[in-house]
């Protein structure tokens, strides 16, 4: 099954990709011309990128529960401490499992598993589900717990669910408000307090937090939430200047701390104002033949290592948020496209260590190529 799954996946790369761009590279001094495929989801892939996390959103064991603990009283099973975000080893991976279930279905109705899945997505987000779901964040020692990147996914859950049109949704999606607006809130008190930035490359980053929760604010039209963002991001990020590209990756980031500060900038700045500001913070990027090495993977059966092709994936999705609408920067997109191309056929069937998670990456990098 896994050489079936990696087969498809292989296929889908080498043969369905389009359209073609071309990648400048330099070998012993002489500029040569390469084609890069822009990779996309069709049906075919779609089935199998669904597999991923039909086989880990109801999947209690392995887990990893990052719990504080109280007393004897908060030693209970994941699925009895969190009843909607039980599997995919971790709350925020379960929570980005059902993302990727939902636009998936959002983009093919007609997947293979498509009832099935629906089914999946009704029993965990139940309307009791979610009420204990919300409950935990009240406990004694939970008041952060998912800060800010468990936080990020469960607004793109809600913002996927609120633009699929169809009948499933609209109750999903109200099952879910109480904890969509439990985080609203969370995002509201916290950020004002955060004096600084983190500018890791894995879960705290605080650029992707707040991309994520921008994209929400933008799509529900909540203001509030957008204006603190805009405000925010302007207060961490606007007197950013080169930033230290050459030094990433960090041996498991799955994040590109530059990348995500001027993907995030890219949204909330007017279009000559980041224009400006990314000539100062990333300068080379203008350059039609910058270039930067993929994150290599040494050994996927680890769980940390394997953090490297999410490195890959969401550099993908910020080069190309980047270079939306800004024809100075399209050379980005082939960039974007060698990254996904080099870590997407290693996804499907191979170590739960990656599996429970890089699904969504892939998918939500493969959607990025189509923005414009």
């Amino acid at each position: 099954m896994k050489n079936y799954y990696l087969l498809l996946l292989t296929f889908f790369i080498c043969s369905c990709n389009s359209p073609e761009e071309k990648k400048i590279t330099e070998t012993k001094g002489i500029l040569e011309v390469n084609e890069v495929k822009t990779p996309i989801i069709n049906l075919k892939e779609a089935n199998i990128l669904a597999q991923l996390p039909i086989h880990c959103v109801q999947v209690e064991y392995p887990n990893k529960l990052n719990q504080t603990i109280g007393s004897a009283a908060d030693l209970q099973s994941p699925k009895a401490l969190h009843p909607a975000f039980y599997g995919c080893f971790d709350w925020h991976s379960a929570v980005h499992g059902h993302w990727s279930l939902v636009s998936l279905l959002r983009q093919f109705p007609e997947l293979e598993d498509a009832e099935n899945i629906k089914a999946m997505l009704l029993e965990n987000i139940s309307e009791a589900n979610i009420k204990a779901e919300v409950n935990y964040f009240f406990g004694q020692y939970n008041r952060t717990y998912e800060r800010t990147y468990g936080w990020a996914w469960l607004l793109k859950l809600a913002e996927e669910l609120h633009t699929w049109d169809n009948p499933v949704a609209r109750v999903l999606e109200s099952n879910l408000q109480p904890l969509t607006d439990l985080i609203v809130t969370k995002y509201l008190e916290f950020l004002p307090k955060l004096n600084y930035p983190i500018r890791v490359g894995e879960h705290p980053n605080t650029a992707f937090g707040l991309s994520f929760a921008y994209d929400y604010a933008k799509t529900v039209n909540n203001e509030g939430l957008k204006r603190l963002i805009e405000q925010r991001a302007r207060d961490f990020y606007r007197n950013d200047t080169n930033c230290p590209l050459a030094w990433e990756p960090s041996g498991f980031d799955f994040l590109s701390p530059c990348f995500e500060e001027a993907a995030l900038m890219k949204r909330v700045l007017p279009e000559p104002e980041f224009e400006g500001w990314i000539d100062t913070f990333l300068p080379e990027l203008k350059d039609e033949n910058f270039s930067i090495e993929t994150g290599k993977v040494s050994d996927r059966t680890d769980g940390k290592l394997v953090h490297l092709d999410g490195v890959n994936f969401s550099r993908a999705w910020s080069l190309n948020e980047i270079a939306r609408g800004l024809q100075q920067y399209s050379h980005l997109k082939t960039i974007a496209n060698q990254h996904i191309n080099y870590s997407l056929p290693s996804i499907v069937g191979d170590s739960y260590e990656g599996g429970h998670w890089l699904g969504s990456f892939a998918i939500y990098a493969l959607n990025s190529t189509d923005r414009d």
